[in-house]
């Protein structure tokens, strides 16, 4: 397997990488999303090799995840991580943002892929104005540690329902508060590429 069949592109780092970082878009986007370039671009410069990949939907089709792709996108996942091993060595981070991340997260709780750490973006609790749907019914089963990057006028859920369901995960988590941000997690005071990386390598520490 190769960064081809994942549709991925790798940001290098100056020597040898420290480890190696997954990372896919929401269900709108695609590895281009600017979101995913920034974070990469941290990454690597920190010393990590980063990978930007689409996942099989979006190979498929230019619009968003048809019904019933969830499967087939998490076993995208699968194979994304299973690729970063052999990449470089060193721990594995993966995660994404919004439905990317949540496929991740679920790869994870279901035994199937396995992680040091997961760094999830905007993670979609639940759809907008509907709070009684919540998408956390496999959080408890993640037993990697995990940084929750947050806006706090996301309409996918407020910080005070993410940091019930951070609570859930029985391994460690810091939920990262991007002030004003909504579910693009656009900020004109906060570096949020920065201050993603900064928690995800506390917890790894």
């Amino acid at each position: 397997m190769s960064l081809d069949d994942i549709a991925g592109i790798a940001h290098l780092p100056d020597g040898t990488p420290n480890g190696t970082v997954m990372l896919t878009h929401g269900a709108g986007g695609s590895r281009e999303a600017v979101l995913l370039k920034k974070i990469c671009e941290e990454w690597a410069r920190r010393g990590w090799l980063a990978v930007r990949y689409n996942l099989p939907y979006r190979r498929r089709r230019p619009k968003g995840p048809p019904s019933g792709s969830a499967a087939t996108d998490q076993a995208g996942v699968v194979e994304a991580i299973e690729l970063a091993a052999t990449l470089a060595t060193g721990p594995v981070i993966a995660g994404g943002h919004s439905y990317g991340g949540r496929m991740t997260s679920m790869a994870v709780a279901d035994g199937t892929a396995r992680v040091d750490a997961l760094t999830l973006f905007s993670y979609p609790l639940h759809p907008p104005g509907k709070p009684e749907r919540l998408r956390t019914e496999h959080l408890p089963r993640i037993g990697a540690p995990t940084v929750f990057t947050h806006g706090t006028s996301d309409p996918f859920g407020s910080i005070e329902e993410l940091r019930a369901a951070a609570a859930l995960i029985p391994a460690s988590t810091e939920v990262v508060e991007i002030t004003g941000a909504r579910h693009d997690l656009g900020s004109k005071t906060l570096d949020v590429p920065v201050l993603a990386v900064d928690a995800a390598l506390r917890l790894l520490s």
